[in-house]
């Protein structure tokens, strides 16, 4: 991926794939790095991160013998995720109106003041 993922943006895909199902890590990491291309070094921190801030509980199941760790979405990392979805929308759109403007275009609504 030519653009780099920030940890904000990371935690937010986070909390959008958890909000779907509770999974774990290594499903986590197959989805990021499949749609991001995140590292396993780089999703382990967010997840501890967001487990200590509140954002995300766990819950241990057997499977063949061995615990798969479960990550869920907390109620604080519901509102957390709403927050982030808002964020996005004004971030996607400030970046599209650069981005994404043709040449002949003129000035941005803001610039004309």
């Amino acid at each position: 991926m030519l653009l780099p993922v920030s940890a904000s943006l990371l935690e937010a895909c986070v909390l959008a794939i958890l909000s779907r199902e509770d999974t774990y890590g290594y499903r986590l990491t197959q989805a990021l790095t499949k749609s991001l291309g995140v590292s396993e070094s780089a999703l382990y921190p967010v997840l501890r991160r967001l487990q200590k801030d509140g954002a995300l509980t766990t819950y241990d199941v057997a499977i063949s013998g061995r615990n798969r760790r479960y990550y869920r979405l907390s109620p604080h990392g519901e509102q957390l995720l709403e927050a982030y979805r808002a964020e996005w929308e004004v971030y996607k759109q400030s970046v599209e109106e650069i981005l994404l403007r043709t040449e002949g275009e003129g000035p941005a609504p803001e610039e004309t003041r």
